[in-house]
Parts: C-alpha cells; structure tokens; sequence
C-alpha cells in the first residue's frame, strides 16, 4: 500500500525561524491559505508555532502538522516522551506527520530501535503517519526492514536543482515512499540561475514559483519558508503552473551534485 497520496504537496517550513519572526511568518501563511506546516524538535520554534496555530482561527482538522524527532530522543525510552513535549508544545493531542531528522549519529541507537519506537507513538495515537529524513537508501532499506514501506509515509530530504538527489527519489517511489524536497530553492541560489529566470520570464512568473512548479511537477512534496508575506503570498501560487516537458528538461540538466547541507557527525555517506 502506497503513502504517497496523504502527505500535502505543499507546506510552510519553519526552519532557521525563531521567536515573533516563525510567529509572524505562520499566522500569515495561514491566513493567506497555508494548511501544512513543517517543524522539528531542534529547531526550537514547536511552542511559537503551537501559539501561532492556536491564535490563527484554523481548525485543527484543517492543518496538517509535521515534526522531527531530535537524535538525543531516538532510545527508545525517550522517543515517545520526546513527542509527548512536542504534542504540548504544539497546543495539539496528534500530529500528523513524525520523522527521524537525521540518522543516529555512530549508529548509536539502531534504525530498527527507533522506528519501532515511531511505529509505537502512531500505534498509541500520538502521530497519524510517520517517515524519516536525510535517509540514504541503504538508511531507508533499513527502516523499511524494521516497519514495512507502507508505514514510512516520506523521506524528507535536500532536493533542489543543483541537487537532484535522483538514486534516492527513485528508490523512494519504487517502494512507495513520498518524497519531500527541502531547500528546495538551495537558499535562493537557484533563483539567480539564468536558465530559471528564462522560464520564469516566459510564464510571467517568479524564479520561485518556477522551481517549486518543478519540484511538485516531479511529485515532490515542497515546504518553502519565508519571513516575507508577499513571497509567502506569491509561492501559494506555484501549484497553478504547468512547466513544458522542455521546461522540465532543462531544470533537470542544471543538477551539479551541489549539496548545501551536510553536518558532520550526523549526515550518512550520501548517494
């Protein structure tokens, strides 16, 4: 059975946000229309996005919460209270999305011991679904080993133009298992890429929209931020652009392997 189909296409990340500025930035992204929102335990916002959610108005039904279990709560006596603090934190009884962050670092805590703990915490109703984030194949071989495919709903990974993350993705739909792209627009560097400018400029569009089109048109679930309201305003509109096949080919010819993101200590040996 394949998860695919129950993971937003679209969401507002919270990465890097603290304080009034992630508040500032979900209560207009929710006011605008945003109903996914995407945290993590070490982003250290869960309680600022909580407040943001429960001063929006929004229905809890409505929204759809993602967060990340941090690698210090992976044992297996720490990975349901960990959620336990988040749910709190959150204002909410169920979130609807639980990954690993990133692998255990020294594989101190084993993939089976943790996803058998997650597979727990959505047993016991505090997560709808749950998956896993920067995962190499072999990463999600093993958690597949641990739970079955059909209960890993996504891999969250570092996906942009410049880092096309093709072996992953491939894997990842072979088994059913949604990819979600993040940096999806490589910290703004995509957007001063003249090849995306040109298409941009040919749909009347912004760079953004171009590059999240592009990712969603390969099937990707995209979780853009911004502290800005009117870019939060003009990346709700990227779902409604259709990119030609042509269009497609050369987004797809701009990877160069470029990652972004890859802390030492904790980022597996990438495919």
């Amino acid at each position: 059975m394949s998860n695919t189909h129950s993971i937003p296409a679209f969401g507002l990340g919270t990465f890097r946000l603290q304080g009034q500025v992630v508040i500032d930035s979900v209560k207009n992204g929710l006011d605008l229309g945003y109903r996914a929102i995407d945290t993590a335990q070490i982003y250290g916002n869960e309680a600022e996005v909580g407040q943001a959610m429960a001063e929006s108005g929004v229905a809890r039904k409505d929204l759809f919460i993602t967060t990340k279990i941090w690698v210090e709560n992976y044992a297996q006596d720490k990975l349901l209270p960990s959620l336990q603090a988040s749910l709190a934190k959150l204002r909410t009884e169920q979130v609807d999305l639980t990954l690993i962050h990133w692998p255990s670092p020294g594989n101190a805590v084993p993939v089976a011991e943790f996803m058998a703990a997650l597979l727990d915490a959505k047993r016991q109703g505090l997560t709808r679904q749950i998956g896993v984030s920067n995962f190499n194949i072999d990463l999600v071989q093993q958690a597949i080993a641990a739970v079955g495919a059909s209960e890993i709903a996504t891999n969250q990974i570092e996906l942009h133009p410049y880092l096309q993350n093709r072996k992953v993705a491939e894997f990842a739909r072979s088994q059913g298992i949604a990819i979600t792209s993040y940096m999806t627009l490589a910290y703004g560097k995509v957007l001063h890429d003249p090849v995306v400018q040109a298409i941009a400029h040919s749909h009347a569009a912004t760079p953004a929209q171009v590059v999240l089109a592009w990712a969603m048109q390969l099937g990707y679930a995209v979780i853009p931020s911004s502290t800005k309201r009117a870019n939060l305003q003009s990346n709700l509109l990227a779902p409604q652009l259709k990119l030609s096949d042509v269009e497609m080919a050369q987004i797809a010819a701009l990877d160069r392997g470029e990652r972004l993101t890859s802390p030492e200590g904790l980022a597996p040996i990438w495919d």
